[in-house]
């Protein structure tokens, strides 16, 4: 696959075939999945699939860019900008940690990280529509943090970087090493409020 991905052609079947793919790359991974299982778990033909997708890498992106951008956006609209910095803060790093240790989200880390080598644009997709919409997203709040006062930060690429990183602690990493299945909700509480403290006492206004 080059650098530049084909346009994608949508058709009435579309989102029954991302909703088709997504359960089958879960189940199976990118090498397990098959183009005949992704076309039967959807209730579509093959030829409908490739019609859609010619490249299972492009279908594997869109699965992925799909799903993160609904999990963002509504993200999103459980924030109260206006809200006290600390709280805005704690909600946000709670819904980074269910996002990043859900399923969905170990597994399509895994398989972005073991095929990437292979197919250097399927890892740039993932990080574009993970790692870096997380940045964008808090560094939107941040910025308007800042404006309202509340915080003081020249870097908010980085800043919002340290909390994503913060808020997961070790609990991704032994997550995705396959030490644990899943985390109670006492154990990201925990994280989140060691993450919004540390954040907080290096570029929070007191007062």
């Amino acid at each position: 696959m080059t650098d530049t991905a084909p346009e994608i052609r949508k058709g009435r079947k579309f989102d029954q075939v991302l909703q088709g793919a997504r359960t089958v790359f879960l189940r199976d991974g990118f090498e397990g999945a098959s183009v005949d299982d992704i076309a039967r778990e959807a209730g579509v033909s093959k030829a409908t699939l490739y019609s859609y997708f010619p490249d299972k890498r492009l279908l594997f992106m869109e699965v992925a860019k799909t799903e993160c951008a609904r999990q963002a956006e509504e993200a999103v609209q459980t924030i109260n900008m206006n809200a006290p910095a600390a709280d805005v803060m704690a909600t946000i790093g709670h819904h980074i940690l269910r996002i990043s240790l859900s399923d969905f989200g170990r597994q399509m880390y895994r398989i972005s990280v073991a095929e990437s080598d292979r197919f250097p644009e399927l890892g740039r997709q993932f990080y574009a529509s993970g790692p870096q919409l997380i940045r964008e997203r808090v560094g939107y709040y941040l910025r308007h943090g800042v404006a309202q006062g509340q915080f003081r930060i020249d870097d908010f690429d980085m800043a919002a970087d340290q909390f994503a990183a913060l808020c997961k602690s070790d609990l991704h990493n032994r997550m995705v090493c396959g030490l644990h299945d899943g985390y109670s909700d006492e154990d990201m509480s925990r994280s989140v409020r060691a993450a919004v403290a540390m954040f907080m006492a290096m570029y929070g206004v007191k007062g």
